[in-house]
Order: C-alpha cells, then sequence, then structure tokens
C-alpha cells in the first residue's frame, strides 16, 4: 500500500528528507507562516464586517425573541463547521442558550434523501419539514457555489426565513445578491484559511446575538 500523498500541504520538504532537525525547522516555520496568514486574515475580515454582522446579530436576536430557531448546514468541512455553530448557540459558555438545529447530523436522514431525491435537496427538503416562519438558517461554503446550498437558501427565502451565508472566494453565486439576504465573505483562495476565518465570524456573531439579547431587544 502506498502512502497518501501529503507533498501539497508541504512543498518545500523534499520526499527523500534525511536531516531530521532540518525537517523540523522548517515544518515549524511552516507551521509560524500559517498561524501569521491565518491571524491577519481573521483580523481583516471581522473588521471588514463589523457592519453586517451587527446588522445580521440584530436580525437574528429579534427572531430568537420570537421564537425562531436556527439550522445550519454545509458539506465536508464546512458540515462540521455548521455542527459547531449549532453546538456554540445550543450549549454557549455563557449567556442563553438558543433553539439551533444541525441539517447534517443525521445519517439516516441525509442519505435517504440523497439516495431519493438526490443531493442536492437534502437541506432544502429538511426545511420543508422542519422550518417555520420567522427561523433563520446559515449555511456555510467555501466557494459559495454548492448547489445542494443554494437550494437551500432559494426554499428558506421562499418560507420567510433569515438567510445567512458564509463563502469564500469572491463570494461565488452565494454572494449575487439573489438567493439569500446576508453573506459574509472571506476573501481568501485557501480553503483552512477561510474555515479558520469562517470560525472567527461565527463567534462574533454569537456573541452579537446574546449582546442584543442581553439589552432585552434587538439594536
Amino acid at each position: 500500500m502506498t502512502a497518501e500523498p501529503t507533498g501539497f500541504l508541504y512543498p518545500f520538504i523534499e520526499a527523500e528528507e534525511r536531516d531530521s532537525s532540518t525537517l523540523v525547522a522548517d515544518l515549524a516555520a511552516s507551521a509560524r507562516v500559517k498561524m501569521e496568514t491565518s491571524r491577519g486574515l481573521r483580523a481583516a475580515t471581522l473588521e471588514r464586517c463589523a457592519d453586517a454582522v451587527e446588522r445580521v446579530g440584530a436580525a437574528m436576536a429579534e427572531r430568537f425573541l420570537h421564537g425562531g430557531r436556527l439550522f445550519a448546514f454545509g458539506n465536508g468541512g464546512s458540515a462540521t463547521d455548521a455542527e459547531g455553530t449549532v453546538d456554540l448557540f445550543r450549549n454557549p459558555p455563557y449567556g442563553r442558550p438558543l433553539a439551533a438545529m444541525s441539517l447534517v447530523d443525521d445519517r439516516a436522514v441525509l442519505t435517504a434523501l440523497a439516495n431519493d431525491v438526490g443531493f442536492e435537496l437534502v437541506f432544502s427538503r429538511q426545511i420543508i419539514a422542519h422550518a417555520q416562519p420567522g427561523d433563520m438558517v446559515i449555511g456555510f461554503s467555501t466557494s459559495g457555489d454548492s448547489v445542494n446550498l443554494l437550494e437551500a437558501f432559494a426554499e428558506a427565502s421562499k418560507r420567510h426565513l433569515l438567510t445567512i451565508g458564509l463563502s469564500g472566494y469572491e463570494g461565488g453565486a452565494m454572494a449575487d445578491g439573489r438567493r439569500l439576504e446576508h453573506c459574509l465573505v472571506v476573501r481568501s483562495d485557501s480553503v483552512h484559511r477561510i474555515q479558520e476565518a469562517q470560525d472567527a465570524l461565527v463567534l462574533q456573531l454569537w456573541a452579537t446575538v446574546q449582546s442584543c439579547l442581553d439589552e432585552g431587544s434587538p439594536r
């Protein structure tokens, strides 16, 4: 069995590298560069999106105050981000626990929908089944072009749900203004850095919601 190729992660490492001290130094330097890049992108994204995060957080708080629920979804690593978002809102480190549901954590539902109606509808069909006017959806993508997310946003909009997307690169189709109300874009072409910055946006969004709820009414 051949080893899984990982050269794309560390292209500066020669395949026949035998000098362990040089290898460790190179890995440490690479890690520092990645951390610095990630830190800079997170800070720049939070600053650029600050006003949008305030608006979205206030809109979410208003809906939570009136019994709204949050539904989260995404594919691959973005599915993990969706689950983490739901856990943050439902089981916060402080503040109010809020009603939230992940649309990626039920394997039976996901595989049944993928098999019976097509993977592009795995999230929109769940929105039809669970969501009510006054609820919210938040979808995660790095490209902004995932068909099943776009279908979910279209269905959510028809049902008068608050629609929030997080995307990368230049935003993709999610950022064209036709399918969802709010799209927070991380301007990067690195999937890893995009997802790290999206996590920072979610944390700031959650903190804004909690702040609005503490005031007793949305800002």
